[in-house]
């Protein structure tokens, strides 16, 4: 008995050992762009040892049944049971380690089951990873796995049966209980959460206290439900809040265009934030783009809705703001039910169509679309398979904008048909593969390369008969985590809007703070369509968006931002973790419950 009991004891601690050691490997590998000292490594253990503790015991409930079996059972069977119990517990740890280190970088949050939606599409999620780093990747799981599955079994005890079994069946009586508590967190109302490991202002340090494996798990609780509820204040407390923050018709708007029904196409710009563009100064990588403002009118305070490009297609299409933990757009049963700027259009005598230089399916993207009202989409499969190859992601950006002008340059002034066209492009995506050599950093050189296709693109509309009636909306989908921008950063939020073609009036800027999900109903109040079934769309032309703001979702956290400054919450904590004032956090909370509660309701 004596040696069962060691046995199991040894295996908790592994376990725990094997999360500590995760933690370590997890912050220098990241120490480049992450710098810390050896207090925080302290600190990091210290805090997320209840996690692990906790997290550790779910991995000690079979080994204990099946040392309760092996009274009954040959003892060979036993071990290999374990032995096959081990060895999944073994791959599944290394692959969340690795998994974990790797997306980080990226992400900038712990691994969670997001990272499921790519499985559908392997080919476009290892799109983003150079091949090299697949296989590093491959070979460090396999070498993580076969260390903890030595570990797990080493000196595993042989089973011989006991004589007397009672001792050690009353022990896993009374053992059982007491691990479930345990995993629990104690008898107290809250039970182990991930927000119990924070303790720092740094969101990295906080991450790097969270176990991998437990977020992972604990996040399918989030992304299994249909729609997600926030509730923080009565219905009247929430309506008294957001009172006259959310307009639902134009009043006298200020007007842009000199035609009331413009040929519409909407350019949404992966990854290009504020981070590349004018916005942080930075005049070398979109050089176009920064020219362009200065011609069309341009958003100087516009703000991307969420951190995914699911999520900002979704605002801009249906002018619907994101949530921090789930996807409309993968939620066919809900997002059917949503506006559609498409829709709207359609119904006012225009075509509509997208078009994708890639996967349209993936992440539902194409289901989206045709609920969202686009009756005609492109994608990869209506190019040539020589282009199809050119980028892991599909076919590079200046072939689907040349196509898209092709198309343009047929319309005929005196065609009474009017047109909408959507297009997401993809080029500047990792792993930053572009036909394009202007600038030595990858990164800058990929936006270089978005930029340099806007350019020619509009320029060749310029000499289009279609111009005089066009008006092309460029916007961003979101930004990504790099030099130092994350989550805590306002620029990488931060986008550029533009309006341009023949369509518009005259060049100004509009500098009222607004979001991506405010295009459908601002486009709409100066094409004098009624914009009320979109209620979290605001006019920011109206004379009645009188309190300007935009705000963002992340995982599981929000950001606001008006002319009083930047904040930002994370849920997990419960905290703020930049800015402060218990407005903002009120109103975004507010945000939250009253966007969950016209989802649920739909």
């Amino acid at each position: 008995m004596k040696e069962r009991v060691l046995f199991l004891l040894r295996t908790y601690v592994v376990a725990v050992a094997v999360f500590l050691f995760a933690k370590v490997v997890f912050m220098l590998s990241l120490r480049s762009s992450q710098p810390f000292s050896l207090g925080d490594v302290y600190d990091v253990l210290h805090h997320g040892l209840t996690l692990d503790l906790s997290t550790a015991l779910y991995f000690i409930v079979f080994p204990l049944l099946f040392t309760l079996a092996s009274l009954w059972v040959s003892g060979r069977t036993t071990r290999r049971l374990l032995r096959v119990y081990f060895f999944l517990v073994s791959v599944a740890f290394s692959l969340a380690f690795v998994a974990d280190t790797a997306l980080y970088p990226h992400w900038g949050y712990k691994l969670d089951s997001t990272c499921l939606q790519y499985l559908a599409s392997p080919t476009v999620a290892a799109a983003s990873v150079p091949t090299w780093l697949l296989i590093a990747g491959l070979l460090l799981i396999i070498v993580l796995a076969a260390l903890f599955f030595f570990l797990f079994t080493f000196r595993m005890p042989q089973y011989a049966r006991l004589r007397r079994r009672w001792p050690f069946g009353l022990l896993t009586l009374v053992a059982v209980p007491l691990i479930f508590i345990g995993i629990r967190g104690g008898l107290d109302e809250s039970t182990t959460n991930v927000g119990q490991a924070y303790y720092s202002q740094r969101a990295f340090l906080n991450h790097s206290a969270v176990n991998p494996v437990f977020n992972f798990l604990s996040s399918f609780e989030s992304t299994v439900r249909t729609d997600v509820r926030y509730t923080y204040y009565t219905d009247e407390e929430c309506q008294a809040l957001l009172d006259s923050i959310f307009p639902t018709e134009s009043l006298a708007p200020d007007t842009l265009l000199r035609t009331r029904r413009p040929n519409i196409v909407i350019v949404m710009m992966e990854s290009c934030s504020g981070q590349f563009t004018m916005i942080s100064g930075r005049n070398e990588v979109t050089p176009n783009l920064n020219r362009l403002a200065d011609e069309g009118i341009y958003f100087s305070e516009c703000y991307a809705n969420s951190f995914r490009t699911d999520r900002a297609t979704v605002s801009i299409f249906s002018g619907y703001p994101a949530f921090p933990t789930m996807s409309l757009q993968k939620n066919l049963s809900k997002n059917a039910k949503l506006p559609g700027l498409a829709r709207t259009l359609l119904r006012a005598g225009y075509t509509t169509s997208y078009y994708y230089g890639g996967d349209i399916n993936f992440t539902k993207k194409g289901s989206y679309l045709i609920n969202s009202g686009f009756e005609h989409l492109s994608s990869q499969e209506d190019y040539p398979r020589q282009l199809r190859r050119m980028s892991k992601w599909g076919v590079h950006d200046e072939y689907v904008f040349d196509r898209i002008a092709q198309e343009i340059e047929s319309w005929s002034p005196q065609d009474t048909v009017l047109h909408l066209i959507g297009y997401n492009t993809l080029s500047s995506h990792e792993p930053w593969q572009v036909p394009h050599q202007a600038l030595a950093d990858p990164v800058d050189n990929a936006f270089h390369y978005l930029d340099a296709c806007v350019g020619q693109f509009i320029s060749r509309l310029r000499k289009s008969p279609a111009w005089d009636n066009l008006l092309v909306v460029i916007l961003p989908d979101h930004g990504i985590n790099y030099a130092g921008h994350d989550e805590t950063s306002q620029v990488k939020m931060h986008i550029p809007m533009l309006w341009l073609g023949g369509a518009v009036r005259e060049p100004r800027v509009v500098d009222a703070f607004c979001n991506q999900c405010d295009l459908a109903a601002t486009l709409f109040g100066q094409l004098g369509l009624p914009h009320d079934d979109f209620p979290f769309s605001r006019d920011v032309l109206s004379q009645n968006y009188t309190r300007p703001l935009a705000w963002h979702t992340f995982n599981n956290g929000f950001s606001l931002v008006d002319s009083t400054g930047f904040f930002v919450y994370d849920l997990t904590a419960d905290t703020p973790i930049v800015g402060s004032g218990k407005e903002k956090e009120r109103l975004g909370k507010a945000i939250l419950q009253e966007t969950s509660r016209d989802l649920a309701d739909r």
